[in-house]
């Protein structure tokens, strides 16, 4: 499979796509006033600490407090409390208020959840993680080989002799030479010397140690042997990302390409059309099936429909086709998208046991090449498939998108029937604590015009009723479901 990514840039806002033979799987988006705080290392300072949680709010200078865990706090900065292998230490006998603190950010503020942190730091490379706290030496799970296994083992094992920390090779590192690692891990060391010298001199509230930006950390963490082409339409990212790869990846440099055409690198290759479907519900199959997606604050729910798809034999034969056809889209979409937490899989039901299995293995399979690590179970007889997929950043719905101001994010409205008989009530209500002559209702063109047509006789019937003059004025600025009755 041939992967290749469109970088574009602008002044306040970088976008990568990745594709993958041509095919949109991944987009990644970065606005200057909201850059993710993953990786970032701040000076902290104890602003709370929850016993009842376990947990503190720490104030690293953010809009909101960030939230640091019993279980994410390393003994290495407090020697005295050694609780790794067994239950955490209680929290107050691990921080207090005003106590500052080196921390990482794990997870970026959510909605209303503010950042998640760490003291257990990391700081990766092109082909190592470096762990100032920790020891030893782990390896991608992703790296299978055995004897690969063992000889980036053995090398770290030697490289890392006498120094102190630990290390964990990336997936990138397969097949890297000797002194590529040996290179990787004299940086680190370097790069933490100097983190800790800044932590040192910082204030509470510090930003010490930023992550690198968008255009050049999608080349650490994705650029692989796969990687055909990096086309990038800004002259200045172009230099930053080759000056980066003739550090750490030379062999890659050539691939990166300056784009100067006319016309906009993501209207070129179609992306701005896949944007603008990863925003919509409704995901179309090539077969007429279509996959309903809603994304809500508890879990995201995926509907498989077989739509305009009636099959050629028989029914099971065209329940098992469209399920099987939905599970590759499916797995797309949630790297597309970004979805993650929980997420709830409705794929048509199906009564034989071995088409259950196949389709199984085939979202299995679409799901191997997710960066974020997911967790599914077995698809149950009522063709549910319950999952989950590590949230680490903002979807691709919340970082462009906001709740409609009219339904206020229910994605529905009254309708103008229903609008019409909340005015007769509050008619009868204002008639009844009012001396007036006049009643006026200010509401929406839609709803104006059924009161003068469809409703009229209840109007004036109503108009009797109370024995009040009722006008009717049509506000452009009014939504659906909004009105005014005003007594005159």
């Amino acid at each position: 499979m041939s992967e290749e990514i469109l970088i574009n840039v602008t002044p306040r806002e970088t976008r990568v796509a990745q594709l993958a033979d041509g095919v949109l799987q991944e987009l990644h988006i970065e606005r200057t006033r909201r850059r993710g705080l993953v990786g970032n290392i701040y000076k902290g300072r104890v602003s709370r600490v929850l016993p009842g949680m376990q947990a503190a709010f720490i104030d690293v200078g953010l809009e909101r407090t960030a939230f640091l865990h019993a279980a994410d706090i390393a003994k290495v900065a407090y020697g005295e409390h050694d609780y790794e292998g067994g239950e955490p230490a209680d929290i107050r006998g691990l921080l207090h208020e005003g106590k500052e603190i080196l921390v990482q950010v794990l997870k970026d503020p959510l909605g209303t959840k503010g950042a998640r942190l760490t003291t257990h730091i990391s700081i990766p490379s092109r082909y190592l993680v470096y762990l100032p706290g920790g020891k030893g030496v782990g390896l991608s799970t992703r790296i299978e080989e055995a004897a690969e296994r063992a000889r980036l083992r053995e090398l770290l094992q030697v490289f890392a002799d006498g120094g102190g920390g630990g290390y964990i090779v990336r997936t990138a590192g397969e097949g890297a030479a000797p002194e590529a690692l040996r290179a990787d891990m004299l940086f680190l060391n370097k790069l933490w010397e100097n983190i800790r010298a800044q932590a040192d001199g910082a204030s509470a509230g510090t930003l010490v140690h930023g992550d690198l930006p968008l255009a050049v950390r999608i080349l650490r963490d994705l650029f692989g042997s796969e990687m055909e082409h990096v086309r990038v339409d800004s002259a200045e990212a172009c230099e930053r990302m080759r000056a980066f790869t003739q550090m750490f990846i030379p062999q890659m440099t050539a691939r990166i390409e300056h784009y100067t055409g006319s016309r906009p690198i993501f209207e070129l290759y179609g992306i701005e059309d896949e944007i603008q479907k990863a925003l919509e519900r409704k995901v179309q199959l090539k077969s007429g099936g279509h996959l309903i997606i809603d994304q809500t604050e508890a879990m995201t729910t995926i509907d498989v429909n077989t739509g305009a798809y009636v099959g050629h034999r028989n029914l099971e034969e065209t329940i098992l086709k469209t399920n099987l056809e939905a599970a590759q889209p499916i797995a797309r979409q949630l790297r597309l998208r970004n979805l993650g937490g929980i997420i709830i899989i409705d794929f048509i039901d199906m009564t034989d046991a071995e088409h259950r299995q196949l389709v199984s293995q085939a979202l299995q399979q679409g799901l191997a090449r997710d960066h974020a690590k997911t967790q599914v179970t077995e698809l149950s007889a009522l063709g549910l498939v319950e999952m989950t997929r590590k949230r680490t950043r903002e979807s691709l719905e919340h970082i462009l998108c906001m709740p409609c101001p009219t339904c206020n994010g229910r994605g529905s409205l009254k309708t103008p029937e229903t609008v019409c008989y909340d005015i007769f009530r509050e008619i009868l209500r204002e008639a009844r604590q009012y001396e007036v002559r006049e009643l006026r209702v200010l509401a929406s063109q839609e709803v104006v015009e059924m009161l003068l047509d469809e409703e009229s006789t209840s109007l004036a019937e109503l108009e009797a009723q109370v024995g009040k003059a009722i006008r009717l004025q049509a506000e452009a600025l009014y939504g659906q479901e909004q009105f005014d009755v005003v007594p005159m």
